[in-house]
């Protein structure tokens, strides 16, 4: 069967994928590994980077033997997956990503940092607190700061502006209409980058994985990756 990936979000963590796991394994073997710093994966005292995540996912890669794998990443799973492709393009089959944001600039990015105060995030939205530390363990304090360093960092220097273009493979760009960290404007820019990509703007959805109405996604998934 062929491999597929399913990566999550910054402080997001593979339980997303639950609802989709009979169905895809009709498929593809599946495989959620989960990024550093998330769920039970230690924090690295170097912090974390869109670079070591790709890192990350090209040494799950060759531990597994995973080769011509197709990958759906969510928010930034979908960036990680576009920087291995771009950087390993004889491995990857195919791409699609929802909610990914690509428009990363300082200011953008300073701005998205800022929301990750655990404090505030304690005090203003305590079910979200709640939720971060049942995935995340009690280090889910540490993990916020660290990716506001990532956003910083990203907005620095983003790694995929400008070569786009260099990636080849079938790539589907997918975002919620109701996104409010993902334009539909931006989203469209990166298809139209992109030598071969589909885009698919889905009705009523917000930025979450857990917004998207299950038997819409997947129509969406089954049609790009002609699964009947």
């Amino acid at each position: 069967m062929p491999n597929l990936l399913l990566l999550h979000g910054a402080l997001g963590h593979n339980d997303i994928f639950k609802p989709y796991l009979n169905t895809l394994s009709q498929y593809f073997t599946v495989h959620t590994p989960l990024f550093s710093g998330h769920g039970d994966q230690e924090l690295p005292a170097d912090g974390i980077t869109i670079e070591k995540y790709t890192q990350e996912l090209s040494e799950y890669c060759k531990t597994n033997n995973l080769t011509d794998v197709s990958i759906f990443g969510h928010s930034m799973g979908g960036y990680v997956a576009l920087c291995y492709a771009m950087e390993n393009p004889e491995n990857v089959n195919s791409i699609i990503t929802l909610g990914t944001k690509f428009d990363w600039t300082e200011e953008q990015a300073l701005k998205e940092s800022k929301m990750l105060n655990p404090d505030v995030i304690l005090e203003k939205i305590p079910q979200y607190a709640q939720l971060l530390e049942s995935q995340h363990g009690t280090k889910w304090k540490q993990l916020l700061p660290a990716i506001a360093n990532l956003m910083v960092d990203l907005g620095k220097n983003p790694p995929l502006k400008n070569n786009f273009s260099t990636i080849k493979i079938p790539v589907q760009i997918m975002v919620g209409d109701k996104d409010n960290m993902v334009t539909v404007e931006e989203s469209m820019g990166v298809y139209r980058s992109l030598p071969n990509a589909k885009l698919a703007v889905i009705p009523d959805t917000k930025h979450p994985m857990d917004k998207v109405r299950p038997s819409l996604f997947l129509n969406l998934i089954k049609d790009f990756w002609n699964l009947s």
